[in-house]
């Protein structure tokens, strides 16, 4: 017989979360699922998830709980709140976080969920909502070595790249590692394009020889055409890596580093969030840029 699979519990069914739980689904996993807007719920329920009225309820049906949310004080209270995950904690229930935070988070709800006999991964993702709508998504995991591997194929179903990094906090510390180069290369993006607008070059072709040389990389070939088109839609949004460069002002403050480039992008974000576009994508960047330029530039060509 075919060893019977995990019942899934999901909590947080935002721009990618929504997607991650679907592909969950696509894949066999019986799923039960938590959201606090109840559209996505609704959706998802109607293509035969089963619906929770809270994130106990949610435990109460699971065997793995995914949190898929904004920031840490969303999981405290997905966790450790009232009608929370650890008022239904057992031996053996698997808690597995999937936003974006800090190692040190990570390490405490691993410790305070020990406590209750729940285990507990740290698993940030790469990738945006399209990696989670293709389940191309790279999930790299912190924890017990044993359970990174009971929750393998849950991890399957969601990304291409399953990367196990080592003990509690290891995952959500690669993460920030990735968000210090995602950040700066949407910098980097942003500048030579605002440099090619300045200089009368067409947008389009400057993007087909930076895509293709040695300039190349993922934000150019999937936010560089955004730019262009003056599309801020967001597939990661700008407060959320914002809050993520915060983390990593955090650890660079308490292991002594100098990352300037880090330090530079991230006073940028904040003038993202001045201007009200947090909840656009990444990015909207080049328009922070833009107003710093002595003429019109980017998605004007576009408009």
């Amino acid at each position: 017989m075919p060893e019977k699979k995990d019942r899934i519990g999901f909590v947080g069914l935002g721009i990618m979360g929504k997607q991650m739980a679907a592909n969950l689904m696509k894949r066999g996993f019986e799923m039960i699922v938590f959201n606090r807007s109840k559209k996505a719920v609704e959706e998802l329920a109607s293509v035969g998830a089963k619906a929770a009225a809270s994130p106990k309820e949610v435990a109460r049906n699971s065997d793995v709980v995914i949190d898929m949310v904004t920031d840490a004080p969303d999981v405290e209270e997905v966790l450790f709140g009232k009608s929370g995950v650890s008022e239904i904690a057992r031996n053996g229930l698997v808690v597995v976080d999937m936003s974006t935070n800090s190692p040190a988070n990570a390490r405490s709800f691993a410790s305070r969920l020990a406590k209750l006999g729940v285990l507990f991964l740290d698993a940030p993702v790469s990738g945006g909502d399209k990696g989670a709508r293709e389940a191309t998504l790279t999930i790299m995991v912190g924890g017990k070595k044993d359970v990174f591997e009971r929750c393998k194929p849950i991890f399957e179903s969601m990304g291409k790249e399953i990367v196990y990094m080592g003990e509690s906090g290891s995952g959500q510390a690669t993460k920030l590692c990735n968000q210090v180069a995602v950040s700066i290369n949407t910098l980097a993006t942003c500048e030579a394009l605002l440099l090619g607008a300045s200089e009368n070059l067409d947008p389009n072709d400057l993007l087909k020889v930076l895509t293709s040389g040695a300039a190349g990389s993922w934000n150019l070939a999937n936010l560089g055409p955004k730019i262009v088109k003056g599309d801020f839609e967001p597939g990661f949004k700008a407060a959320h890596l914002s809050k993520d460069l915060r983390y990593v002002m955090q650890l660079s403050e308490a292991d002594h580093l100098m990352l300037p480039g880090s330090s530079v992008v991230y006073q940028l974000f904040n003038s993202v969030l001045a201007e009200n576009d947090g909840e656009k994508g990444t990015q909207v960047l080049a328009e922070v840029l833009e107003k710093l330029a002595a003429h019109e530039t980017l998605s004007k060509q576009e408009k």
